[in-house]
């Protein structure tokens, strides 16, 4: 008998035949990720007269699994400029370093020039579409917020795909159909974000927030929260959901709220 410990559980060559280890080695090409595995949920972003106001949840979901309940998916980027990640974690960690390396290197400039969030957007849209074309794409949708070279609120978002667009309101996964009614009642085109004040469109991010919590099953009560400004950026990190009501529970019965 084989006493060795690098075959302690194994089947005996003797009775069973030698341990095909074939399958550890792919004939087959390298693959990419095909699907990704830790993912964040929505974002959503809102336009002011100011600036931008941006929240994401801080739920990480491993594949159907509530798992990782402190993850920050809001980064700032050379005080200028903020990036909401959804999807693949794991890709919006690496975006998140690429993106520490290049304020870095923008900052040891001569020209001491700052990429704006138009910039950004633009930047990272390249990169997204480089990374499709080489069938290795980032599995994440961003969106980008911050003031454009004249000082106007600019939000616009770009998926793995590089496709890139821009909206008074925007918003990623499932905030897309559950959030966006919300803010389009109160910006639904680029007119109307000048009445709009900084307190009103917290307001309302706050309740596609709850709204998400709500309805979403892999969201989370906990989520940060970022303000863009000429003066700065404002960035919270722990903020909870307040004055939740689960009093429509009792109603919903298989698909859709029933009366009894």
């Amino acid at each position: 008998m084989d006493h060795r410990p690098q075959a302690w559980g194994r089947p005996r060559d003797d009775v069973y035949g030698a341990y095909d280890a074939s399958y550890m080695h792919s004939n087959g090409p390298n693959q990419h990720t095909q699907s990704p595995v830790v993912t964040g949920t929505s974002v959503v972003a809102m336009k002011f007269k100011d600036g931008v106001v941006m929240a994401a949840d801080n739920l990480a979901s491993y594949g159907s699994l509530a798992r990782f309940t402190d993850v920050k998916r809001i980064r700032t980027f050379a005080d200028t400029s903020i990036v909401g990640f959804g999807g693949d974690v794991s890709d919006m960690q690496y975006l998140d370093r690429h993106l520490t390396e290049l304020s870095i290197d923008e900052a040891y400039q001569p020209s001491a020039h700052t990429l704006n969030a138009r910039s950004l957007h633009k930047y990272l849209s390249k990169l997204l579409y480089h990374r499709r074309s080489k069938f290795d794409p980032l599995w994440n949708h961003l969106l980008v917020a911050g003031l454009d070279e004249e000082g106007k609120p600019f939000l616009a978002a770009a998926d793995l795909l590089g496709t890139t667009f821009t909206s008074p309101s925007l918003a990623t996964g499932f905030g897309s159909m559950l959030a966006q009614p919300i803010m389009r009642k109160y910006v639904p085109d680029e007119e109307s974000v000048a009445n709009i004040t900084q307190q009103q469109a917290v307001q309302v991010i706050r309740e596609c927030m709850k709204v998400l919590f709500y309805r979403d099953a892999r969201s989370l009560d906990s989520y940060s929260l970022a303000i863009v400004t000429k003066d700065g950026i404002t960035l919270s990190e722990n903020e909870k959901l307040e004055d939740q009501s689960w009093a429509f529970a009792d109603r919903i019965k298989g698909y859709g709220t029933q009366t009894v």
